[in-house]
Formats: structure tokens, sequence, C-alpha cells
């Protein structure tokens, strides 16, 4: 047999060239039938799908990706706008695939001829002539193109495609299709997972690789063939530089960069928040949150390296908030979401666990507004039994007298349900649940025990409810989606009592190298050392911190203030490089000593004292518990009966009157809304009806 060239037969040469005659020729027997019946098998052509499945994309704040997940089959496919890719990509993909793209109908005449002849010359496949739409035809129909059959299938397919789609639109389909090795397709997809970014921003060797790439997916991997894939990114610029798209410069300095080693996985942050929002909106391919990305990572690092310090199977959660807002700027559900031996995949801000005494400040909160204390009353700490139930303080100690303040600095027991009893554990419930939290109770109704942690909380929970002490006593709903409004929580205490406790939590000895008088902040250890909490707040941001195991088991010497706080001053340092300042007090804020407080403030009387319901125990007549009033702007007047004058008129846990000797008075109205109305005489006996501004 005769050889041709360097050893190609002439019926190989042939047979390699027929396939691109073949095309030319059906091409010109569809002209030769003439323009009508072509126009009719063309418009007769059944177009498969376009609108293939894409990866679900979670986004930061910013637009930047935060997660991926592939879709069914197990594809990395994502989404894709021409406007996310760099526009010398575009122009060096159709520089080398397609030069007439936006002029041809979908078939390049000119290119099939070229492509045949150089068949004929060279005894191979030289170049193809298939255009960027007969490409994506291909892809579309996932058929062969050995054949000739198949090649025409491709070329009628194509000339439909440029019917009935935009030239943006076909190019924008190729990129989204083009396979990149592996279980890679479409160029966003490939450009994360080979350079991890976005392919808005590619170098000329790295555009270069991904014009490439698509040609042979497998064979030119950068990670598996480094030759083949360098060797196919020279050819490419070669030809960018011989067609004026880059210069000699950027060409060699491009040539010589170097090529990725390994694919890289697809960003993974805040993957537990991602999760649990691809369950809750099934369907919605883009979810853009309000979480920062760069945060994320500090926090994501952080909560990691606590962990590792705090020991073996020790998972860890935090959650960052602008209180002012409701944004949720980090979410950590555990220090590494694939670790197992910290069962990672449990996400740790949405568990139920025993808050320990982070649920104090709302407690103390809820007696200031009620009248039953001022920072400065002295509250004894002593033994107690309500009923059989006995509280003790964490270290056993009793401390005799001493202020409220420091009865909540030094976290004690005793003084918070002593006033938990005064105030009623529903009233506590109630408070919860206006901040926003869902409290879970374990069984019955709730006892004395809630305010030191006898009652399930996630930290999400733990977070929201002290947004709302930072905001003054009325926060907004925390929220994660970039698309919800702000929304405000109903008032849990009035911006007094929060200032209150602010000014007391901020002079917190904080841990070693923290820096005293910039947080307001409040550890909590739950029964049997299990969980070690910190939640604190400047004027304009709050974190919560939970550490402890997954599973619940204790964790022996684990405290709060030392496992939890110093991560909480952490996360704060690395959050801004300072703190803003807390807020001045309200106008209505009484700061007196314990002696300048109205006789019945300057010590805690128990319930038999405070509310006696002796036959001249002071009454409101005027307003009945529950009224709704309609002010318009006009005082609120008083009617009282019985009771020692001089009295205190509390609203809302401010004073407004005091040294009344009248039992007809008037006060400004409280404002739109519910008020709570207390009026306390002289022996210390209060009244307390609840009202409906309108």
């Amino acid at each position: 047999m005769k050889r041709v060239g360097r050893g190609v037969s002439v019926p190989f040469v042939w047979s390699v060239s027929f396939r691109w005659l073949g095309l030319a020729c059906a091409l010109a027997l569809g002209l030769g039938l003439g323009w009508r019946q072509f126009d009719v098998w063309v418009e007769r052509t059944e177009l498969l799908p376009t609108l293939t499945e894409t990866s679900t994309e979670v986004l930061d704040r910013n637009g930047q990706i935060l997660r991926v997940y592939p879709v069914e089959d197990g594809i990395w496919r994502m989404g894709l706008s021409l406007d996310q890719v760099d526009p010398r990509f575009l122009e060096m993909l159709i520089a080398y695939e397609d030069r007439r793209f936006w002029s041809h109908s979908g078939v390049d005449v000119l290119a099939l001829a070229r492509a045949a002849g150089q068949a004929l010359r060279h005894g191979r496949v030289v170049s193809g002539g298939s255009t960027l739409t007969m490409q994506l035809a291909r892809l579309l129909e996932d058929g062969p193109t050995g054949r000739w059959s198949g090649k025409l299938r491709q070329i009628r397919l194509a000339l439909a495609l440029e019917r009935r789609l935009s030239k943006t639109e076909i190019l924008a389909l190729y990129l989204t299709h083009a396979p990149y090795g592996g279980n890679v397709e479409g160029v966003r997809a490939a450009a994360y997972v080979w350079f991890g970014k976005e392919p808005r921003r590619l170098t000329p060797a790295e555009a270069a690789l991904l014009v490439a790439l698509p040609q042979a997916p497998e064979g030119r991997r950068p990670d598996r063939a480094p030759e083949a894939a360098k060797a196919a990114r020279a050819q490419v610029l070669k030809r960018m530089v011989a067609s004026g798209v880059l210069s000699l410069e950027d060409g060699s300095s491009a040539s010589r960069a170097s090529l990725p080693k390994v694919m890289a996985g697809m960003p993974r942050l805040a993957p537990h928040l991602a999760d649990r929002l691809r369950l809750e909106m099934p369907g919605v391919r883009r979810l853009s949150l309000t979480v920062d990305a760069e945060l994320q990572t500090r926090m994501e690092r952080l909560m990691q390296a606590a962990a590792q310090r705090a020991g073996d199977r020790l998972s860890a959660a935090m959650i960052v908030a602008d209180h002012q807002s409701g944004e949720i700027l980090a979410s950590v559900g555990s220090p590494g979401y694939a670790n197992q031996g910290r069962q990672g995949f449990v996400d740790m801000t949405q568990a139920l666990r025993s808050p320990g005494s982070t649920l104090k400040p709302l407690v103390y909160g809820l007696a200031f507004d009620q009248g039953l204390v001022h920072p400065e009353t002295l509250i004894h700490d002593g033994p107690v039994d309500f009923e059989g139930y006995a509280p003790q303080n964490f270290d056993g100690v009793f401390r005799g007298d001493l202020r409220v303040r420091e009865a909540l600095q030094l976290s004690l027991n005793i003084p918070v349900v002593k006033l938990t009893r005064e105030l009623g554990p529903p009233q506590v419930m109630a408070g919860l649940r206006r901040g926003g939290a869902s409290p879970h109770l374990p069984g019955g109704a709730p006892g004395l025990a809630i305010s030191l942690g006898g009652v399930g909380l996630s930290l999400q929970d733990l977070v929201q409810l002290y947004a709302g002490l930072a905001a003054g006593g009325q926060g907004a709903e925390l929220r994660v989606l970039g698309s919800t409004a702000k929304v405000e929580r109903p008032r849990m205490i009035s911006d007094v009592a929060a200032w209150h406790l602010g000014d007391i939590l901020r002079d917190l000895t904080p841990p070693p190298g923290g820096r005293a008088g910039s947080l307001a902040y409040k550890t909590g250890t739950s029964y049997g050392h299990r969980d070690a909490w910190a939640v604190g707040w400047d004027g304009r941001h709050v974190i919560g911190i939970w550490m402890g195991r997954a599973d619940g088991t204790p964790v022996p010497g684990a405290f709060g203030g030392d496992l939890a706080a110093p991560v909480l001053f952490e996360a704060f340092g690395l959050l801004k490089p300072d703190f803003e300042a807390l807020p001045p007090p309200p106008a209505a804020t009484l700061i007196l000593s314990a002696a300048e407080l109205p006789p019945p403030l300057r010590r805690f009387r128990a319930r038999d004292a405070v509310f006696e319901p002796a036959g001249d125990a002071p009454q409101l007549l005027f307003p009945p518990d529950g009224a709704r009033l309609a002010l318009e702007g006009q005082s609120l007047p008083l009617k009282l009966r019985g009771g020692q004058a001089p009295f205190v008129v509390l609203a809302d846990g401010r004073p407004v009157l005091k040294g009344v000797q009248s039992r007809e008075l008037e006060i400004p109205s409280p404002g739109l809304g519910f008020s709570d109305l207390v009026v306390v005489d002289a022996a210390g006996r209060s009244a307390r009806v609840a009202i409906q501004i309108e």
C-alpha cells in the first residue's frame, strides 16, 4: 500500500478528510434543494432544554461566594452571565475557537473548508471546523462527533440555536456547560477549582489554560498531565500574540507562569448556616446573606484555634451581629465542619443548651422596671428555702448585705432567685419571648431555677436576647438574608433598665489581655460544666460564644469566665480595631447612691413586705389594670387610695414623680403602646397596673 508523508496511508487520509468533505457536500446539497426547504428543515429542529440545572450559591453581603452546592449528578456547574467573566478571556476564547463567532449564523463554512483542506494535506485533523455554537449543540445533546452524521446533526441544532437565542445567550450557555476536567463544568466553576477565584479576575496565563482545557479536559488537566497542559496553554498564548490579542511581553510572561498542581475545593464558609437556609428555601439558586466573608473566615479560624486550645472533643460556636440593624455578620456552627472528633457536623448555634447564668441580666432588668430594686439597692445574700428549693451560690459562700450591682457582677444565685420569685417565673419567660428567644422547658411549668439556667436556649436565642439589651431594651430581629427588612422586636425592658445593665456589666474584670470597661459582658456555666458561655456588646455589635461538647457530656473544670470569655474579647479584636462606646444614660435614669434612693428602694423587701395586701395598702383607682386610654398628647391622671405618703410613681421602671403627698395627680404620658405603672408608698408597699396608650 502506498504511503504518504510520515507513514500515513492514502486510505487513512481519505477517511480523515471524508467527514469534512461530506459536511461540505451536505451543506451544498441543502443549498441546492432551495432556501425554503432548508429553512423549514432548520425551523423544525427540536431544541433540547437549555436551562440546565446549576449549583445553588450562597453569597455574602458583598456578593462573594460563601458556599456552592453541586447539582444532583455531582457536577459543579455554576450559573453565569457574561459580565462575570474577564473580557480578555472572552476575546481570547473567540480568537482561538471561533473568530467569526459574532458574524456567522451558527456554522462557519470557511472554517469547515479550511479544516477539510488541512486534513487532506496533512493526513490528520489539524484544526476543527466547529463553531462555538456547534460545540454548544454537542454539549447540550451530549452526542458523538466522530461521524459526519453526528456533525450534521450538530450543524442543524447550531443553526436553530442561532435563530432562537442571541449571541450573548449562546456564549453564556457555552461557558456554563464547557468541560474543564473531572466533575467541573463551566468557566466559573473552573476558575474556582483551578484558581480559587471568580473568572472576572483571570490573568493571561489562567485565561489561556481555561481556553485550552475544554478541547481535552482530561488529557490536559494540570494536576494529572502538567506537560500536556503547559503545551496546550503555550499554543493558545502563541496564537494570541500572533493575532494581537496579547502583547509579546504579556504572552512571554504568561508562558512562564506556574500551573495549578491540585484541583482545589469549592468555597465552604458558614457551612452550617448555608445548609440550614438551603433546606428552608429549596429550589432557590442564589442566596444572598448579611454575612461578611472575610469576617467569617477570621472567626472560623479563631474558633478552630480556641477549640484546639480547650482540648480534645470540644466544640465551639459563635454568632456576631450588629445589634442596631439586626444583621448577622458571622455564624460559626463548630470548629470544623468535617471534624468528626469534635462532631463538627452539629450546628451548635441552634442546639438547645442550658444558658447557665447568662439569663441573670434579664431578671435584674425586669426587676428594675417593676420598681423592685435599683442597682444601688441593698439585697441580702444568705440561706433561703422556697418550699423546698434552697439555691446555693456557685462557691457555697454567703456574702450578707450587698448592692444589687455587686450581686450581678459576682453572678450570685440567691439574690437573682429572690427577684425571680418576686417577678414570678412566667414573667421571666414572657420577657424571654419578648426578647426574641424561644425557651424550651424540659416539662411542666417554669420554676425559680429558670434564672440559673433551668431552661433550654440556643446560642442564637441568647444573642438575640442580648442584642435587645444592647439596643436599649428593644432590638431588631436578627436576620441573615440580605433581602429581608429590619423588624423591631417588642420592647423587652425599658431603656433605663437596659442602660443600668450595660453600666453594671462593663465594670466586670476582663480576662487577661482584655481592655477594662470596653465591653458589657456576662459569662455562664451550666450545671455539671456542660456548657461555657460568654456574651457581650459594645455600642454597635454583640457577640455570643458557646463552648462545650456537642454530645452534652460534662467538661470538668470548664467555666464560662475561663474558657469562653477570652475568646469573646479575641473575637471583638478581630471584628474591629477599636470598641465603640456604650450609649450615655437616658434622661430619666436615676443615678443615686443607696442613701439617696427613695426609702422603698434602699433595701429589697420580699413579696410579703412589698406586696402586702393590708387594708391600707396603696391602690390605683384610675387607671384600672388593663385600661386602654386615648390621651392625644395629654398628661395621664392618677387616682390613689390608701397607702402612706409620700409616694413614688414609676412608669416602665423609671421614676416620674417623687415625694408626692396628694392622691390625685398627673404624670406625663408614657407614650403609645403598653406601659407598666407602679406606685410605692413610704412603707414600701406598692400598687401596679398595666395599661395601653392609643
